[in-house]
């Protein structure tokens, strides 16, 4: 009698563990198909009988449900927001030019020279708006996803050097020189991008050092990374501020004659994370800044 109990206490258990792992592994496929299902975006909690599903299936059906439609919804505003950038800089385009054109103009007649003072400092305003617009414009696109960045493997010098040229002209009229230091290092970069990253640092420094000074770019090789550095003599910042430069609209204590500062810093920092490296910046006040862009290493 007792060995009969014990055989179908055995055999009980085999059957509950048997029946146990059965509907493990059921589980575990109807999950992996939800989870394909979701993966693929077509995942909606009619393709599942509620009745037939445990608890834990029964939540993540409604949990891939609520994430598939906020998708659908994040989506649906980057194409939104895709719509209205190039809107705005369709719209924008021909104002801009149209004021620069009318004002370019007016300096070719015969002003009085408070006139003239007035027509430069419209022409100089128009052209930083313009740059302002075109720094949104890029900016948004490049969190809005609509622009890719494509790191190669590549050597550091063209790139620099074409950025170092198209600043050299402003630098000069400030009686600046920017110098650069030959170099062989290589990085994992997108030549484009890295290189706007690089002219809107250069850019930064140049507006920023009194007529006379002089801004260095140099790179340095790391294990993991390629830095290039960019120096100046400027007025340097404040450590207390040091953390905000690469915000959206910064505008420091020695900035405030300027508009719109920060944003051509805040496009360098989605161009140096897009690409999976950073930027910082080092300075002390009357001493100059240093701006690090780092790039992944080959």
């Amino acid at each position: 009698m007792i060995y009969a109990i014990t055989a179908a206490c055995v055999l009980l258990a085999a059957g509950t563990v048997l029946w146990y792992r059965r509907r493990t592994r059921q589980l575990m496929k109807s999950l992996d198909r939800m989870l394909d299902i979701a993966m693929q975006g077509g995942f909606t909690e009619d393709s599942f009988d509620e009745t037939m599903l445990s608890a834990l299936e029964s939540k993540l059906a409604h949990y891939l449900a609520a994430s598939t439609v906020s998708a659908r919804q994040v989506q649906a505003e980057k194409d939104k927001l895709k719509a209205l950038i190039g809107d705005i800089a369709h719209q924008t385009r021909t104002p801009m030019a149209n004021i620069l054109l009318y004002a370019q103009l007016l300096s070719e007649q015969p002003l009085p020279q408070e006139s003239r003072l007035c027509v430069g400092a419209l022409e100089g305003q128009t052209k930083k708006l313009q740059s302002l617009i075109d720094a949104l414009v890029k900016t948004s696109r490049l969190e809005a996803g609509v622009i890719a960045l494509h790191p190669v493997p590549g050597k550091l010098w063209p790139m620099l050097a074409s950025a170092v040229a198209q600043l050299a002209p402003r630098a000069a009229e400030k009686g600046m020189e920017i110098t650069l230091e030959p170099t062989q290092a290589c990085a994992v970069f997108d030549p484009r991008w890295t290189e706007e990253a690089v002219y809107n640092l250069l850019d930064n420094a140049v507006k920023y050092t009194p007529e006379g000074g002089a801004v260095r770019v140099r790179v340095t090789q790391y294990p993991l990374f390629t830095a290039i550095h960019v120096s100046d003599t400027g007025a340097g910042i404040p450590e207390e501020e040091q953390a905000k430069v690469f915000q959206r609209f910064y505008r420091g204590e020695a900035h405030r004659e300027e508009e719109g500062v920060g944003i051509g810093l805040y496009l360098v920092r989605q161009i140096a994370q897009g690409q999976g490296g950073y930027v910082k910046v080092s300075a002390r006040p009357g001493a100059g800044s240093t701006f690090s862009l780092y790039l992944p290493g080959r």
